[in-house]
């Protein structure tokens, strides 16, 4: 048996003894991403974390600094620590959690000392652009579910800065499902910079053994008759509003069945139609949005449960009575048809009969057939929570969801998440009901069977939910399908995808050489390090990336035991093999010769049967990073809540510049101990405009009493700020007439983000090295007068705006009489109707809960 030999483990000086099996295609991976930043792609539940491991594991031995994992979610943070910690030999203390839960202070104390940090994205993005931490010194880094490495993804940005900075870089990507077309691949190869990609399929020999064949039945479901009422009467209201749509010339369709993609395209037509000034392009825009509200509604009644578009509606009537209440939440609450509907979801007393067919296939599982866990998916918080509820009287059931709370459905925390699952695998409850949180890598043990609840329309999605299932044993999928329904649609679509990525995975494992020359490795980008640059590997590329599993291969009680001569045998046809698993050229000495490191090579194959590296000596690590200012570097103070532009990210990446995140009570950017800067695109000024609570004329005195030159800079296009919003032009010129004349506030317009980064360079490098001026931050938000806080009180209520609220405060004379004054009282008010008081009187009088 594979558990009581020691030669079917993996033996190396940082790894746990008898810890970590064996398997041959796992250190062919871990060879070539030793030596070549790789993306490695292998099917979900085959240890691509124990592919990353080894080459940490190598690497810190070898060479020393620090290894860097990065997940996309804290639940897998937590998981990938808990593996860490139990497979490698290093303490405890010294392998350590970077999320939002621990302190930016106590990370970078923690990021000196530690020699493996598990992460998610955005807190080292965060401390990077803090200058917290320096990625100098890692000498290993792993992204996770690396196929999200696209666009403003942390993970581009992370690996740019991690290309520039490091000394010695390595970068392993990892993903099960890399994507449908081979663009994409590429495109994610690119912005994490890898060089070579490595494809493993379950046809291939060597993990074949360690897969299972995972049946996938469709189950088709009938609607009943008071489903399809509801349903077909929010159709005909889409109908409606995509005829108004046509008759504008941006939609070329009524059917009810608009694809997504169609939707996009109208909803450029429009603003194309808003960038003439064109006035249909406003209205056409507020029907398009009705259109989205109906479609969301049709799918929820169709695929999910007459529950779940009951609570939507719910929060569509609430949205509608709420201040500033978009007319299409309005219009869309008003329409005869979707109250019909609204009345039918409230009347409906029967089952779905997806949830009737839930509970017969658990019966199934976990009765008759003696199942002890199944894992249920679906796309709806509301229909997760209402299924618990439904399947809770005859099984032992938990939710699993996210940690957001969506202010309709309380989400989970990582503490809640972890102790779920823990339950889950030690048999406390036999049904976990999860929303996609639970797709991406997470550690969900074994299963007897996986429940789709609806199709999912995406071929990653459903590849990493069939991955829960067929680990160990036989699994069994299956995914209900409402007849005549979206669901229909979206399992052509999935199917489609699916067949279409398994055949680009097959054609690119075959064509790697081919698809090489569109990879742009780091390599060809940077002139300082050309590390690896003498293996035959560097150059390796393909197009896949991979999903992450962690310990469930050190869980394997597998028979199949890789044996010495096994290993050895395949290892002379491949040259990716167990052998090449030793130090690479860069790692052994700037100056070794070839024949040197051929010589090593050799030597060491006498020991990788069961090794995977050697204990020769080794280069120094890389020297402790250095982030003090120098004389010629240009100091910006950033605010922590500018991180969702782009701009902190861009002003990091400058060689010149050295950008410091605070939470700033004063301004967004500070340049100089008397120039600080307020950045505001068209949208945000005009909401600062209007808003009663912290209004532009706050914000700009309050920069004013704090620094000697402030700044206001207008990111846009400045015409936009008068076709954004229904406000009178002469208002908006009479603010910025305000701000420059009363104020004495420099205004300067930007066209975009790249534009701002480079105008605030341009004014900290002018304030800091031409006029010789330190950074000072000071300021503090002026608190709020009594008067305007009882306005503010008032004003809150929904209707009522800051005029009306003085109003009402000039009548009743105090907070207190306003709430208890009468219908008849406040609408003797000027500026106060019927509807507005009996709103004050419904928000005042309701009770809680």
């Amino acid at each position: 048996m594979a558990a009581t030999d020691d030669s079917a483990y993996v033996d190396h000086p940082l790894l746990v003894s008898s810890f970590i099996e064996q398997r041959l295609y796992q250190i062919q991976l871990a060879g070539t991403a030793r030596k070549t930043d790789t993306l490695v792609c292998l099917p979900t539940g085959l240890g691509k974390t124990t592919v990353s491991l080894l080459v940490t594991a190598t690497r810190l031995n070898s060479i020393g600094g620090t290894a860097l994992f990065l997940a996309p979610t804290k639940p897998l943070v937590r998981q990938h620590i808990e593996f860490y910690r139990n497979a490698l030999t290093i303490p405890d203390e010294d392998i350590v959690v970077f999320t939002g839960e621990v302190s930016p202070d106590d990370r970078a104390a923690l990021w000196d000392d530690a020699q493996v940090v598990i992460a998610t994205p955005q807190v080292i993005e965060n401390d990077l652009i803090g200058n917290r931490i320096s990625l100098n010194s890692v000498t290993h880094l792993t992204f996770d579910e690396c196929h999200r490495a696209t666009g403003e993804y942390a993970y581009v940005y992370i690996a740019e800065r991690y290309h520039d900075d490091a000394t010695n870089p390595r970068v392993t990507g990892m993903s099960a499902s890399p994507g449908s077309d081979k663009e994409g691949i590429v495109t994610v190869c690119n912005n994490i910079g890898v060089s070579a990609v490595e494809v493993m399929t379950e046809d291939d020999a060597d993990v074949a053994e360690y897969t299972y064949t995972t049946d996938v039945e469709w189950k088709h479901i009938e609607l009943p008759d008071e489903i399809i009422q509801i349903r077909d009467a929010l159709n005909d209201v889409i109908r409606d509003r995509l005829q108004q749509l046509k008759s504008l010339g941006v939609a070329d369709t009524t059917q009810p069945d608009v694809s997504q993609k169609q939707l996009n395209q109208m909803r450029g037509k429009l603003q194309k139609l808003i960038d003439a000034d064109n006035s249909d392009g406003y209205a056409g825009m507020s029907t398009h949005a009705e259109v989205m509200k109906l479609r969301r509604a049709v799918e929820l009644v169709e695929t999910q449960s007459v529950e779940s578009v009951r609570r939507y509606f719910e929060r569509q009537r609430n949205a509608a009575q709420s201040s500033g209440a978009s007319k299409a939440s309005q219009r869309l609450i008003a329409e005869p048809k979707v109250r019909q509907s609204m009345q039918l979801a409230e009347s409906f007393d029967g089952t779905h009969p997806k949830f009737s067919r839930t509970r017969i296939l658990l019966a199934q599982t976990l009765g008759i057939e003696g199942g002890e866990r199944v894992i249920i998916f679906t796309e709806s918080r509301d229909t997760a929570e209402a299924l618990t509820e439904f399947l809770s009287a005859s099984f032992d059931v938990q939710r699993f969801v996210g940690q957001n709370d969506t202010g309709r459905s309380e989400g989970m925390t990582q503490r809640e998440q972890q102790k779920a699952l823990t339950a889950f695998r030690s048999g406390e409850f036999e049904v976990l009901i999860s929303t996609s949180v639970a797709e991406e890598g997470l550690d969900v043990p074994e299963v007897d069977l996986v429940l789709f609840f609806e199709p999912v329309p995406t071929a990653i999605r459903s590849i990493q939910r069939k991955g829960r299932t067929g680990r160990q044993t036989e699994g069994r999928v299956v995914v209900l399908l409402a007849e005549d329904t979206r669901d229909e649609a979206y399992f052509w679509i999935s199917r489609r995808r699916q067949k279409k990525m398994e055949s680009e995975l097959r054609s690119l494992k075959q064509s790697v050489d081919d698809i090489e020359s569109s990879i742009i490795s780091p390599q060809e980008e940077l002139t300082t390090y050309n590390h690896d640059s003498s293996t035959e590997t560097d150059a390796k590329a393909s197009d896949e990336d991979t999903d992450v599993e962690t310990d469930s291969d050190s869980d394997s009680d597998s028979d199949s035991n890789i044996s010495k001569q096994k290993i050895a045998d395949s290892a002379k046809d491949s040259q990716s093999g167990i052998t090449d698993f030793a130090p690479s050229d860069s790692e052994l000495s700037n100056t070794e010769t070839e024949t040197e490191a051929q010589s090593a090579e050799t030597a060491s194959e006498e020991v990788y049967s069961t090794d995977i590296e050697t204990n020769t000596a080794v280069s120094e690590s890389p020297p402790t990073p250095d982030v003090d200012i120098s004389e010629d570097t240009i100091e910006i103070v950033v605010d922590q809540r500018e991180l969702d532009s782009t701009v902190p990210r861009s002003l990091s990446t400058r060689d010149a510049i050295q950008t410091r995140l605070e939470t700033l009570a004063v301004g967004d950017y500070v340049l100089s101990d008397r120039v600080a800067v307020e950045r505001k695109s068209a949208t945000d000024f005009l909401d600062t405009l209007l808003d009663g609570n912290r209004s532009l004329f706050e914000q700009t005195g309050d920069l004013v009493r704090a620094y000697g030159r402030p700044v206001l800079i207008l990111e846009g296009e400045l015409t936009t700020l008068y076709t954004e919003r229904n406000i009178d032009p002469s208002a908006i010129q009479g603010a910025l007439a305000s701000l420059a004349v009363d104020f004495d506030i420099s205004i300067l317009q930007t066209r975009d983000d790249s534009d701002t980064a480079d105008m605030l360079e341009t004014i900290a490098t002018r304030e800091q090295t031409s006029r010789d001026r330190s950074i000072s931050v000071h300021g503090e938000k002026s608190a709020k007068t009594l008067q305007e806080q009882q306005e503010y009180v008032v004003s809150s209520i929904a209707d009522i705006g800051p005029v009306t609220a003085q109003s009402l405060l000039d009548a009743f004379g105090t907070v207190e009489a306003v709430m208890t004054a009468g219908e008849d009282d406040l609408t003797a008010v000027d500026g106060v109707g019927a509807v507005t008081a009996a709103r004050i009187r419904d928000v005042v009088g309701s009770n809680y809960s």
